[in-house]
């Protein structure tokens, strides 16, 4: 390491707004802080539940109705492998798609000639 680059790391103490007091290192001569864990809501146990448009409300209701059970859903899998079988069949390009269709429409067309 170089010398004489380095700030000095000594013992201060720190200072919160609602007057707590203790002692830790650092490069600054003296910290002030505005909240500390004497005074923070959340380790004080004061904290307060902010309810934004009634969704603690909303959140409670739908919870009240599983009575602390919890709520085993059916899974989606016919949905998803319909979905994953459309598209293996499709792919990614749709001009071979396309081309195959209109395979299928002439064989069609052939087909009801040959039926007359």
């Amino acid at each position: 390491m170089k010398e004489n680059i380095h700030p000095k790391y000594e013992v201060v103490e720190v200072t919160c707004a609602c007057g707590a007091k203790f002692k830790t290192r650092s490069t600054m001569k003296a910290v002030k802080l505005d909240i500390c864990s004497a005074c923070h809501p959340f380790f004080t146990g004061k904290q307060k539940m902010l309810d934004t448009e009634g969704r603690v409300e909303k959140f409670n209701k739908k919870f009240a109705a599983t009575k602390g059970k919890t709520v085993a859903r059916k899974p989606k899998t016919e949905v998803k492998a319909k979905a994953k079988r459309a598209v293996k069949k499709i792919g990614l390009s749709t001009a071979p798609v396309k081309l195959a269709a209109k395979k299928k429409a002439a064989a069609k067309k052939d087909a009801k000639k040959e039926a007359k």
